[in-house]
């Protein structure tokens, strides 16, 4: 089964390209689909640049909502094709560069039939500028509505098929879509594994730019928990 990658991307300048590059080279994908979520940068130019296929929102609409506009893309892309075939889905992280070239074991259950969802678990440390608070709240969410533990509960990239994809949506908002992803497909009675993976991306700062981003992340989080009681 062909593999197409979507990229929720703002604000990737610096990466973009070299990400792109890096999934288009992996087993089986046949397309990259970038979803620029309202960059004031050049993100959009640079992933066209390296090959993808280019979505563009005029404003931020969240991660959850790119997630959503990307697999929409490959779902057109699918029909256009007209062979019936509906491609897996690997969500990669916009700022992952050379390091997505090893992103492939995440499609190797998918595509075996053993696991209907994957979930990365990076092998490399990545220096983290906050406490934890919002991967804990993901993680005891998760645990409490379904009774699994992950070990990455927030991880962004991730393997499903179609079937899955659709069996979530709507997503959870903004950066809740994860947590939300992992309860829903749990809930019913789909496969959910984690695959150690040698990707990184980068370390996370400290200033106040940093912090804003983790404040949206727990309210995100908070709000996806909150729904699924």
């Amino acid at each position: 089964m062909p593999v197409a990658v979507v990229i929720p991307a703002r604000n990737e300048a610096d990466r973009i390209q070299a990400t792109v590059t890096a999934a288009l080279g992996l087993p089986d994908v046949g397309l990259v689909v970038v979803v620029d979520d309202g960059s004031r940068d050049t993100t959009a130019v640079r992933a066209e640049k390296a090959g993808a296929a280019v979505m563009r929102y005029a404003r931020n609409r969240g991660k959850g909502a790119a997630m959503e506009t990307g697999a929409e893309a490959v779902r057109l892309l699918d029909q256009q094709d007209g062979d019936g075939a509906s491609r897996h889905l690997l969500f990669l992280d916009a700022d992952l560069g050379e390091t997505a070239s090893r992103a492939g074991p995440l499609v190797e259950p998918v595509a075996a039939g053993t696991a209907d969802m994957t979930i990365a678990v990076f092998t490399a440390t990545v220096k983290l500028g906050g406490h934890g608070m919002v991967v804990g709240l993901s993680g005891a969410g998760i645990r409490r509505a379904t009774g699994w533990q992950p070990r990455q509960p927030l991880n962004g990239q991730r393997c499903l098929t179609r079937a899955a994809f659709e069996a979530a949506r709507p997503l959870a908002y903004g950066f809740g879509a994860e947590t939300g992803l992992t309860i829903d497909l749990l809930r019913k009675g789909m496969r959910v594994t984690e695959v150690e993976v040698d990707l990184a991306h980068r370390a996370t700062g400290t200033d106040l730019r940093a912090q804003l981003h983790r404040a949206r992340q727990l309210a995100d989080v908070a709000r996806a928990l909150a729904t699924r009681r």
